[in-house]
C-alpha cells in the first residue's frame, strides 16, 4: 500500500529497524525510531504507521511523552471514533473468551493483559464479584475509551464492581504524563471480596494491597509447587500466603516469612479460612528474606522443601547484574539449607532478567553450595497471563523446581 492520507488519523514514518521489528512479530515503536523526530504525536490518539517509502504498516496507539511512542493495535487501517471503540469492543470480548476456555477452574485472574490482549496499557484482573483496572497509557485513560471498557466488561461478566488501582506501575503513568491518581471506586459498591484459586479461598481487598492484590500469575505455579512438596518446608516472601497455603496442604510443617506485618495479617486470616483443608499450623514470621536465611542456614537449620518467590529485584536493564547478585544470595543459602533429596522451588518476576541468566546464576548457587541440581520443572507466569510470540516483554515470570542432592 502506499503512503496514505486520512482524514482523522496522521501518518507516522518509522525507521527501517523499526518496521522490521513489526514485521517480525512486535508491537512497540520507540521515540528514537520515528523518520521525524520533530513530528507531534496526538496525545493518546490514533495514528498510522508507514515505512520510509511509505508504504502502510498499521494503526497504532500514539504517546505524547513515553519513550515508546507507538503501540501497534491492527495491521489495518483503523480510524477515531465508532471504528477504534468497536475494535476495543471486540477485543476485550476475546480476552474473555480466552480465560473462559483456559482460566474456567478458577474465579480469580487477568482478564486484561496489555499488549498481549491486543489492549495496550490496559491491566484488569477479576476476583470473583470485583474487578480491578489500570489504564497506564494516554490512549486507554482517555474517557471515551475508558467507558468503552467499562461497559462492555459489565455487559459480558455482569460485574458491576470495578476499582481503579493505583500501585507500582504508577510510573508507567508518570512516563506518559498522566496525573497521579488514588485507588478508587469507578462502579459499584463492592471492593472486597474473597475468591477461590485451586480449591483454597483468599480474601481480597481491591482498596488495599500491592500490585493489584494478589499474585494471580503464580497460580499455576501454586499447585505445581504443592505437588513437589514434603516435609518441613519454608516460603520466603509469603506475601499472603500463596505458596504457603498450598504447602499446608501436604507438608508436615510450614514456616512463612514476609517483611511486612500488614500482608502476614492477611495470609493468617487465609490459613483460618481454610484451616480444614490444611495438614499442619503455619508459622507466620516477619523478617528480612536476606536476614533470615543468612541466619537460618548460618545455624543449621534444614528444610525438605524451600520456595523463593522475591519481588522484582531488577526494575531497569541496568539494574540485571545487580538483582543476579541478589538472587544468588538467596538461592545459595536456601541450597544450604535444603536436605538431600529436598526440593527447591525459586522464582523471579523481573522482565529484565532473562531465564538463561537466572539458570546461570542458580548453577553458580548450587556450585558454590556444593549441591547438585536436577531440574523438574522449568515454568512461567499462568496462562491467563498470555505470552505474545515477538514480544519478549509479555514474559517476566520464571519459576524454576530442582530436586537438590
Amino acid at each position: 500500500m502506499n503512503e496514505m492520507t486520512t482524514g482523522d488519523a496522521p501518518n507516522v514514518k518509522i525507521a527501517r529497524r523499526a518496521a522490521d521489528r513489526l514485521r517480525d512479530g512486535h508491537v512497540w515503536v520507540y521515540r528514537s525510531d520515528l523518520a521525524d523526530a520533530e513530528q507531534m504525536l496526538p496525545f493518546g490518539g490514533l495514528v498510522h504507521v508507514l515505512s520510509e517509502k511509505g508504504r502502510f504498516l498499521g494503526s497504532a496507539l500514539a504517546s505524547s511523552a513515553s519513550q515508546i511512542a507507538l503501540r501497534m493495535i491492527s495491521i489495518h487501517a483503523i480510524s477515531e471514533g465508532e471504528m477504534l471503540s468497536e475494535l476495543l469492543r471486540q477485543r476485550v470480548r476475546n480476552a474473555i473468551a480466552y480465560r473462559r476456555r483456559f482460566a474456567a477452574d478458577s474465579d480469580a485472574y487477568r482478564l486484561v493483559f496489555s499488549d498481549a490482549d491486543g489492549l495496550p496499557g490496559l491491566i484488569v484482573d477479576r476476583y470473583a464479584d470485583v474487578l480491578t483496572m489500570q489504564a497506564l497509557t494516554q490512549a486507554m485513560d482517555r474517557a471515551d475509551l475508558r467507558a468503552v471498557v467499562i461497559e462492555t466488561l459489565q455487559s459480558e461478566l455482569g460485574i458491576e464492581n470495578i476499582v481503579e488501582r493505583a500501585d507500582t506501575q504508577s510510573k508507567m503513568r508518570e512516563r506518559e504524563q498522566l496525573p497521579a491518581i488514588e485507588s478508587r471506586q469507578i462502579c459499584g459498591d463492592k471492593s472486597e471480596t474473597v475468591f477461590r484459586m485451586n480449591g483454597l479461598a483468599f480474601a481480597f481487598d481491591a482498596l488495599g494491597g500491592q500490585k493489584t492484590g494478589a499474585f494471580l500469575d503464580q497460580r499455576q505455579n501454586y499447585a505445581a509447587a504443592e505437588k513437589y512438596a514434603r516435609g518441613r518446608a519454608l516460603d520466603i516472601c509469603t506475601y499472603q500466603g500463596g505458596f504457603a497455603l498450598h504447602l499446608a496442604r501436604v507438608c508436615a510443617a510450614v514456616a512463612a516469612v514476609d517483611v511486612s506485618r500488614a500482608a502476614l495479617e492477611v495470609a493468617d486470616q487465609n490459613a483460618r479460612r481454610n484451616q480444614p483443608q490444611l495438614r499442619c499450623e503455619i508459622e507466620w514470621l516477619q523478617a528480612n528474606a536476606f536476614d533470615a536465611l543468612r541466619d537460618w542456614s548460618d545455624s543449621g537449620e534444614k528444610y525438605d522443601t524451600i520456595v523463593l518467590d522475591p519481588p522484582a529485584f531488577a526494575k531497569t536493564r541496568r539494574k540485571s547484574e545487580e538483582a543476579l547478585k541478589g538472587y544468588k544470595e538467596l538461592n545459595l543459602r536456601a541450597l544450604k539449607m535444603l536436605a538431600s533429596g529436598g526440593v527447591l522451588v525459586t522464582c523471579s518476576c523481573s522482565h529484565h532478567v532473562a531465564e538463561a541468566d537466572f539458570l546461570l546464576m542458580l548453577l553458580a548457587a548450587a556450585n558454590d553450595a556444593k549441591r547438585r541440581l536436577r531440574i523438574l520443572e522449568r515454568r512461567t507466569q499462568a496462562v491467563d497471563h498470555p505470552v505474545l510470540l515477538g514480544v519478549p516483554e509479555t514474559q517476566y515470570l520464571k519459576c524454576i523446581i530442582a530436586l537438590v542432592e
